[in-house]
């Protein structure tokens, strides 16, 4: 049973890169357990419209009111890639034995990888905050894109086992065996959700920025343009359909927005068009 709670709930959604065949759908989501929330992803196999054979593929992942990341993709490897926040608990996050505030990548089968970074752990990279995008560009590189505290929200550069400084650093801090953002918003707020990459560029949907933001990641440094600001109010995602055009899911009705009458929604934009 999925358990709403704040930040909690119905996280993520995606499906396994041989759909056609195995009919795997992957659900993140939260639950009660015990006395406590937690969040997990459990994989279904869809017949028709039903959803039949649950297996859970992870569970007991940290849970709270705030900061419950959210984000599953299978990566360009064919590994399942989730995103968790450190659960409203920041020291945690340097905790490699805790599951909050880290990139988790799994099997299918909720087994890891040998090649993980650290052995028979979850665990791909932490020190992270509530990260909630992720995306790959052409060269297979993964993104990531984080909430930071009172602004300083990041994009970065996800290398396997790397710290990212949660709450230990912020901003342009820099810190011994600690990664810095490749892009930051200081003293701005974007609340950056989702993201996906398209011809050269990672675009990332803003929620209190309520704007669709393009990075120029083959720039030195890297350039930011927004697209659509307050147009369509909160923006929680953007995927990048097999349309080659954006779909992008409207977040106004989560209680932190002005939902209008037909809130909320799914904009399709084509990107090649953005600007003009």
């Amino acid at each position: 049973m999925i358990y709403y709670y704040c930040e909690g709930g119905l996280l993520g959604i995606t499906l396994h890169p041989d759909f056609a065949r195995n009919q795997w759908l992957y659900v993140y989501y939260t639950y009660r357990r015990g006395t406590e929330l937690a969040n997990q992803v459990v994989r279904f196999t869809m017949a028709g419209r039903s959803l039949q054979n649950r297996t859970v593929i992870i569970e007991g992942i940290p849970a709270a009111s705030i900061h419950d990341g959210g984000r599953i993709k299978f990566g360009s490897d064919g590994l399942l890639y989730i995103t968790v926040g450190d659960a409203s608990v920041s020291d945690r996050a340097q905790d490699r034995s805790s599951l909050s505030g880290k990139i988790l990548r799994l099997k299918d089968d909720g087994s890891v990888p040998p090649d993980n970074p650290f052995p028979n752990s979850p665990v791909y990279s932490y020190g992270h905050r509530n990260p909630e995008g992720l995306a790959w560009d052409s060269q297979g590189r993964l993104w990531e894109t984080e909430h930071g505290s009172s602004a300083y929200d990041e994009v970065n550069l996800i290398e396997p086992g790397a710290n990212y400084g949660w709450p230990v650093i912020r901003g342009d801090a820099t810190a011994p065996g600690m990664k810095s953002p490749v892009l930051h918003s200081g003293t701005d707020t974007w609340a950056p959700s989702g993201m996906a990459f398209w011809n050269g560029s990672l675009y990332f949907a803003g929620l209190r920025g309520e704007t669709l933001y393009q990075v120029l990641i083959d720039r030195q440094p890297v350039v930011l343009r927004r697209y659509l600001p307050g147009q369509f109010g909160r923006l929680r995602d953007v995927i990048l359909g097999p349309d080659n055009l954006f779909y992008v899911l409207t977040s106004n009705r989560d209680g932190r927005g002005s939902p209008v009458a037909d809130d909320d929604r799914i904009i399709r934009i084509n990107p090649a068009k953005l600007g003009q």
